[in-house]
């Protein structure tokens, strides 16, 4: 079931949901829908490092991904929830210290030159694991990769890697780039990543600074009658109100990761020639959690992290905050992935007189004008639904006596101050879970990720017996032992409380109807779009 299929109640509009209106302002591309077989898009940022391999992140794969691609892709249909892109298939051996990928013959990158294993080698050892947030944890243990041929890679490990953490993996963390364009550069500064080359779909044709990026139809592209597509413009729309308006006009015709406000759905809805449509997010989870910075004392103390999770009314934060298009999280798996998910969890129902009881237990009282001590609450800016989130909860601590100063950023100083300074004591974060616990959800409680890395335990938590059983699941092979673990690793997580999980959602898609073949894969807004197509 699809994590997006929540009962859609009546949208609950309040004052807080409401975007502000937004003035478009028309470039000098004929924005026409559907003409030239051209797709135009929203896209709410814009990312300036275009590298898949070095930054795995939904903004950057909204667009790379239609350019460079990864070894598989998440599928519905596909064996073990995948497809072959540039691998055509993959094995792992039985003592876990290798993984073979036989690779796609006859395709080539976009300057001409041929793909090879040795552009796998180069990207696995050179980028994967030192680099990328994602991969260096899931090729850690990468010692070498050997190529016998042309198209076959050979991955080899120091110690033993489970390889249904490699295969969850795959859509995310294996996109390939050129080893004849980045060998012997700097990577990080590499000219490519902002200009990428890939073997997708689509070629990289320019980027116009708070305008568009404009990606055009590659014709050696290795599938037959693919793509469909001539074009595809990503007009930017920071203020996610002005989608709605760009659809209505028919300035854009898809909006994806809910660019549409959730407030303006049931309107949109009814708007003849549009279609809402809630699949194509089932492999990208994003989880609403309170981040904790365990370094300020008070936080530190357990009954003050379960006052404040009692303090939370996590029912009314998914009526009102996401009108019902999410549902209430118990921990750090979520519902959508029944593989690892348990609900044998310590839960923490909305309880403040019992958070206020806690809190007095812990030596923490009111003074004169009900205060037991201030924080400083900095919600991510990324979404709407994050920073709205940030000012709930300011009152929700406020109920119990605790006073939260909003420090509001944008993205970078937000990312700096949480992960770099660790400026912060409780700060709101929308980390995706792509799968799989090793993949960007063990890494928020584990303790030695050095500062600086994004989405990751940076409140200073440690717990060693987490940590071994972090590692221990990273490094056993059989599944079912490997999946119970996981169900461990979520009871020692809601017990302690490294910080707290609120709600889980999917997003939306809002297309115009001549848009074809829209959610056809559980990451469809990060996939090649290589069978989108657009009606007349």
């Amino acid at each position: 079931m699809s994590l997006t299929t929540f009962s859609r109640r009546s949208l609950i509009k309040t004052a807080a949901l409401l975007a502000a209106s937004t003035t478009l302002v028309r470039t000098d591309f004929a924005w026409a829908a559907g003409a030239g077989g051209r797709l135009v898009a929203a896209a709410d940022s814009e990312p300036k490092n275009l590298n898949p391999a070095i930054v795995a992140s939904n903004g950057v794969f909204f667009i790379s991904s239609k350019i460079i691609e990864p070894l598989a892709e998440a599928s519905f249909k596909g064996k073990d929830g995948l497809e072959p892109r540039l691998a055509t298939s993959w094995q792992g051996s039985e003592d876990g210290l290798s993984a073979t990928f036989k690779l796609r013959e006859g395709v080539t990158w976009h300057d001409g030159k041929p793909f090879t294993s040795a552009d796998v080698a180069f990207s696995a050892l050179s980028v994967w694991k030192p680099l990328q947030n994602l991969g260096r944890l899931v090729f850690a243990n990468l010692e070498t990769v050997d190529t016998p041929d042309d198209h076959t890679a050979v991955l080899r490990f120091s110690k033993p890697t489970p390889f249904q953490l490699i295969r969850n993996a795959l859509p995310v963390v294996t996109s390939v780039i050129p080893k004849h364009l980045y060998e012997g550069t700097d990577i990080a500064t590499n000219p490519a990543n902002t200009k990428p080359v890939g073997t997708g779909p689509f070629v990289f044709a320019e980027y116009k600074p708070g305008e568009y990026y404009r990606l055009t139809r590659y014709d050696k592209y290795w599938a037959k009658d693919a793509p469909k597509l001539d074009e595809i413009i990503y007009r930017v729309l920071p203020d996610r109100a002005g989608a709605a308006s760009a659809l209505e006009a028919e300035e854009i015709q898809l909006a994806a990761f809910s660019a549409v406000p959730l407030s303006d759905l049931a309107r949109i809805a009814k708007e003849p020639g549009l279609k809402v449509i809630a699949d194509g997010y089932e492999a990208l989870t994003y989880q609403l959690v309170v981040e904790i910075n365990h370094r300020r004392k008070e936080l530190s103390d357990l009954k003050v992290r379960q006052a404040i999770a009692h303090a939370i009314d996590k029912k009314l934060v998914v009526d009102t905050v996401f009108l019902s298009y999410a549902s209430i999280s118990t921990g750090p798996v979520p519902k959508n992935a029944p593989q690892f998910f348990t609900s044998d969890v310590e839960t923490y129902p909305f309880d403040v007189d019992k958070a206020n009881s806690l809190l007095d237990e812990a030596g923490y009282k009111p003074d004169a004008d009900g205060t037991r001590f201030s924080l400083k609450l900095l919600p991510a800016p990324y979404f709407n639904e994050t920073k709205q989130f940030g000012a709930y909860l300011r009152q929700a601590l406020a109920d119990i006596g605790i006073k939260a100063e909003i420090v509001n950023n944008d993205s970078a100083a937000h990312l700096k101050a949480v992960y770099t300074d660790h400026a912060f004591d409780l700060a709101v974060a929308p980390p995706v879970f792509r799968g799989d616990p090793a993949i960007s959800t063990t890494i928020l409680v584990r303790s030695g990720t050095p500062a600086g890395v994004a989405f990751s335990n940076q409140g200073g938590y440690e717990n060693k017996e987490l940590d071994a059983l972090i590692d221990k699941a990273a490094e056993t092979i059989d599944e079912k032992a490997r999946t119970e673990l996981y169900k461990q690793f979520q009871k020692k997580v809601t017990e302690d409380l490294p910080l707290i999980n609120v709600a889980e959602w999917g997003f939306i898609t809002v297309a115009r109807d001549t848009v074809e073949n829209v959610a056809s894969n559980p990451r469809w807004a990060v996939s090649n779009w290589a069978d989108t197509a657009v009606q007349g």
